[in-house]
């Protein structure tokens, strides 16, 4: 596994519910030692970390975003990607829709629809 592949990974829809799996995954992010910060609009703290409002609150910009929002939500994601000049987005398996991925095509922005977690071994 290559935590150095990314420098910054943003999770939006980090949940502080430890059965959905925003929470999950930014909780085993952070045990496999990646460099994350959680975003959910509602803010506050999950796992002793602070979770940002939105993707332009965090002070350094992430290299890659990995949603585990609903699919309309994606397509303002990667709205806020392009306007942030982040190239990377990942959709966990059901949070992205036809309309997310066209706007991602548009704005030359890559997107990966899998499991972050199973395709780099972390589950």
């Amino acid at each position: 596994m290559n935590q150095s592949e990314y420098k910054l990974i943003a999770v939006v829809g980090v949940s502080d519910d430890a059965s959905k799996y925003g929470h999950k995954i930014f909780r085993d992010l952070l045990k496999a030692g990646y460099p994350v910060k959680g975003v959910n609009p509602k803010g506050g703290f999950v796992l002793g970390n602070n979770i940002y409002k939105s993707l332009s609150e965090i002070e350094a910009r992430p290299d890659l975003v990995i949603t585990v929002v609903h699919p309309g939500v994606t397509e303002g994601v990667v709205e806020e990607c392009n306007a942030l000049g982040i190239k990377t987005v990942w959709m966990q398996p059901g949070s992205e829709s036809e309309a997310a991925l066209a706007k991602a095509r548009t704005y030359g922005i890559k997107t990966i629809s899998a499991c972050f977690m199973v395709q780099k071994g972390v589950w």
